[in-house]
């Protein structure tokens, strides 16, 4: 039915379903939480921020046992990690436990927003690149629309009803594990590791065409397998991974994915109607970001970015404007998040783990890769946690809030206009050239 390189890259891709799911579960889980270990709003944004921690850590320590132990080893452990999470968050009674396994589960996360684009990177040829790297995309925003279902679906089930939102996650963690058993190491670092003769037979399974002249172009792209990856020459990509990351968080993104339920109660919907909503922000959120993977590899992915930054602006400047008096905002909010998430999906969220993934070349691109996811989600944490503390601190808190990511939006289409490059269509080894690395 697939290819193999489209289905060994959407296996791997399941752990983007995971991480999308820990990122949104917790919504539903939200005010109970708070209620039920009696939390102020600054350890109300720490608890749910905890996780987020997590992510920062993983995503700054991964790039090492993924260069030494190989990408399939770490995804592995990944699974397990995400396995062991589900089960201690839906079956500990203690606050404490609670953050350290919401904790670990955001070790998991940054871990695999750094790895699973990296392999399926490795994997995929150029002209589906694009495609099976935005795959991992599309199994992130599948992961966050599920959360928000199940959360919606098991509501109603009483005091221990957030246990079985978080608890549910152990079904696709060990899917996920099962199927990675399934998968080869990436050929490039076996080509790295001084394994061409395990590597070859892979490339020809992914459909190489000219396999000799790949292997060759590999080892040339690498003079120095321990480089590190602050020097000048690789300026450019570093500095393009950390706006891109920056910008993706300064959106707000995550603050509207783990605060929904709680935004749409300060739009003035019913308990049950706020757990609704974000089902339809998911929904819109897949859709779209299901179109914008027909056609990254065609439009490119600065074309996706201009696009989206435009509307990104318009619709959390409609929010902001809605939020301007705590009693008179309505259900538009719930018209303007489905904009604004339908152009980050179309923009931001296709083009993010696929852009970082390319641009560093292969001597470096773990490292790359987990600054990229570090940066990301040291913003996100940084967003998360403030956000309760602005919103419960202030009666103008939420059209502050919003005023605030629509200008960063401004600002990032600045960036994407001036600045970042287009890769499509490209080899890894030809955007190294392309970026002057020699």
């Amino acid at each position: 039915m697939f290819s193999y390189p489209v289905r060994i890259a959407l296996i791997a891709a399941i752990g983007g379903f995971l991480f999308g799911f820990e990122t949104a579960v917790i919504s539903g889980a939200d005010k109970t939480i708070e209620q039920l270990w009696l939390l102020n709003s600054f350890w109300h944004g720490f608890t749910v921020a905890s996780s987020l921690i997590g992510t920062v850590l993983g995503s700054l320590i991964v790039g090492t046992p993924a260069k030494i132990y190989g990408r399939k080893k770490v995804l592995l452990t990944i699974a397990i990690i995400y396995l062991l999470s589900a089960i201690g968050c839906a079956s500990i009674s203690t606050w404490l436990l609670f953050v350290f396994f919401r904790f670990t589960g955001g070790i998991a996360v940054g871990a695999s927003s750094v790895v699973g684009p990296m392999y399926i990177s490795e994997i995929a040829p150029a002209h589906l690149r694009g495609r099976l790297a935005g795959s991992f995309q599309l199994n992130i925003v599948g992961g966050i629309f599920i959360a928000y279902l199940t959360n919606f679906l098991f509501v109603d089930l009483g005091d221990n009803s957030w246990r079985w939102m978080l608890g549910i996650m152990v079904i696709p963690a060990g899917l996920f594990w099962i199927l990675l058993r399934t998968i080869p190491e990436s050929p490039r670092w076996l080509i790295l590791n001084n394994r061409e003769a395990e590597a070859i037979p892979v490339m020809n399974k992914l459909e190489e065409k000219d396999v000799p002249g790949a292997v060759r172009a590999i080892r040339e792209s690498v003079k120095a397998h321990q480089e590190s990856l602050f020097q000048k020459r690789y300026m450019k990509p570093v500095l393009y991974a950390v706006l891109l990351a920056m910008f993706n968080q300064l959106s707000g993104i995550n603050a509207i994915l783990y605060y929904a339920p709680r935004i749409f109660e300060m739009a003035g919907f019913d308990k049950s109607a706020a757990y609704l909503q974000p089902v339809y922000i998911g929904a819109a959120n897949l859709l779209f970001t299901l179109l914008a993977m027909t056609v990254i590899d065609k439009f490119g992915r600065k074309t996706l970015m201009l696009i989206g930054s435009i509307g990104m602006i318009v619709f959390l400047g409609l929010t902001a404007y809605a939020f301007r008096d705590i009693n008179t905002a309505n259900s538009n909010v719930l018209i303007y998040l489905i904009g604004f998430i339908a152009f980050f999906a179309f923009s931001q969220g296709a083009v993010i783990w696929v852009f970082i993934s390319e641009i560093f070349p292969n001597s470096v691109r773990s490292q790359g890769g987990s600054l990229g996811s570090f940066t990301h989600w040291i913003m996100a944490a940084i967003i998360s946690w403030t956000f309760p503390v602005i919103v419960e601190g202030s009666a103008h808190g939420g059209f502050y809030s919003f005023v605030f990511y629509s200008v960063m939006m401004l600002l990032q289409l600045l960036f994407i206009w001036k600045i970042m490059p287009e890769t499509k269509g490209r080899s890894l080894e030809e955007i190294q050239k392309d970026l002057g690395i020699e």
